[in-house]
C-alpha cells in the first residue's frame, strides 16, 4: 500500500497557527515515522509526506527524514508569489514531489487567479513537479480556472475538495468535482474525507461521496491518502482504510493503493 497524503510535526518545536482550539488537543506532541509506522501497522511500501506549515524551513526538515522507508516523497511549500520561486526550488535536496500552498485558508477566494500565484504554479510544472490544490467550497470556481488556464501542470486535488459531509451538502461540490475531473491535467485524492463528516456523522457518510469521485475520475486517476494524524479526530488508520476499501472493486485496488500516485508523483517502486 501507497500513502499519498499524511504528515509528520512536533508541536513543541513548531507552532502551527492552524491548531487553534482545543478541537486540535489529541494532534499536539511528536508526531515522527516510527509513529506513523505503528499507526499504519507496517503495511505501507511508500508514501508521501505533504507540508503543514507555509516554511521552506518545514519542506526541508520534511526531505531530510525521507529516505524511502516508508517516506517516499515531499509534498513542500514555497512562496509562489515570488519571483524566485525557481531558485528555491532548484535549492532543495532530495525527493521533492510536489509543492501545495494552503489555498483554503487565504482570504481571498480568487487568491489561485493572482498572475503572481499562477506564474509560481507554473514554475512549479516547469520544474517537473506536481501542484497540490488544497482548497475548499470558495475556492471551488478559482480552482477550476486554474487547472484549465494551465493545462501543463500536473494538479492533483487534496482530500477530494473537501466536501461539506458534516452539513450534508452535495451539489453545488457533486457537479464541480465532475468539471475538474474533465480537465485531463488532475487527480484527486481520496483522503481527509473522515474529518469532513465529523462532527455529528457516521465514518460510513463519506461512501457516497468517495463512489462519486471514483466515478468522475476513474481508478487510474484515484489515489489513497490517509491524512494521518489529523483522520485520528475521527478514525483509526485502519478504518479510514477500510472506508477507501469499500468503495473498490478488486480490480481498481492496486490503481488507487499504489499505481496512480507513484506514476503522478514519479516515485518508482
Amino acid at each position: 500500500m501507497f500513502d499519498a497524503h499524511h504528515h509528520l510535526w512536533d508541536t513543541s518545536v513548531r507552532d502551527y497557527a492552524w491548531m487553534d482550539g482545543p478541537w486540535a488537543d489529541p494532534l499536539r506532541g511528536r508526531f515522527d515515522v516510527p509513529r506513523y509506522v505503528a499507526a499504519s501497522g507496517g503495511d505501507v511500501t511508500g508514501s508521501v509526506v505533504v507540508q503543514a506549515l507555509q516554511t521552506v524551513d518545514e519542506t526541508r526538515e520534511l526531505l531530510a527524514l525521507a529516505d524511502g522507508n516508508p517516506v517516499s516523497g515531499v509534498v513542500g511549500w514555497v512562496d509562489l508569489t515570488a519571483e524566485s520561486v525557481a531558485e528555491t526550488l532548484a535549492s532543495f535536496s532530495g525527493p521533492l514531489v510536489g509543492i501545495r500552498h494552503m489555498v483554503q485558508d487565504e482570504p481571498d477566494p480568487e487568491w489561485l487567479s493572482r498572475p503572481d500565484v499562477r506564474r509560481g504554479i507554473r514554475a512549479v510544472g516547469d520544474a517537473g513537479l506536481v501542484y497540490d490544490l488544497l482548497v475548499k467550497p470558495p475556492q471551488a470556481d478559482a480552482a477550476l480556472a486554474v487547472v484549465r488556464a494551465l493545462p501543463e501542470v500536473s494538479f492533483v486535488l487534496d482530500h477530494a475538495g473537501k466536501p461539506d459531509i458534516a452539513g450534508g451538502a452535495w451539489d453545488p461540490w457533486a457537479s464541480w468535482i465532475k468539471a475538474m475531473a474533465a480537465a485531463p491535467n488532475v487527480t484527486v485524492k481520496l483522503s481527509g474525507l473522515v474529518t469532513e463528516a465529523a462532527p455529528g456523522r457516521r465514518p460510513d457518510d463519506v461512501l457516497p461521496y468517495a463512489r462519486h469521485v471514483l466515478e468522475a475520475f476513474g481508478p487510474s486517476r484515484v489515489m489513497f491518502g490517509s491524512d494521518w494524524p489529523v483522520c485520528t479526530l475521527a478514525a483509526s488508520y485502519p478504518r479510514v482504510v477500510d472506508l477507501v476499501t469499500a468503495t473498490l472493486a478488486d480490480e481498481d485496488r492496486a490503481e488507487v493503493f499504489e499505481g496512480t500516485a507513484r506514476r503522478v508523483y514519479r516515485i518508482g517502486g
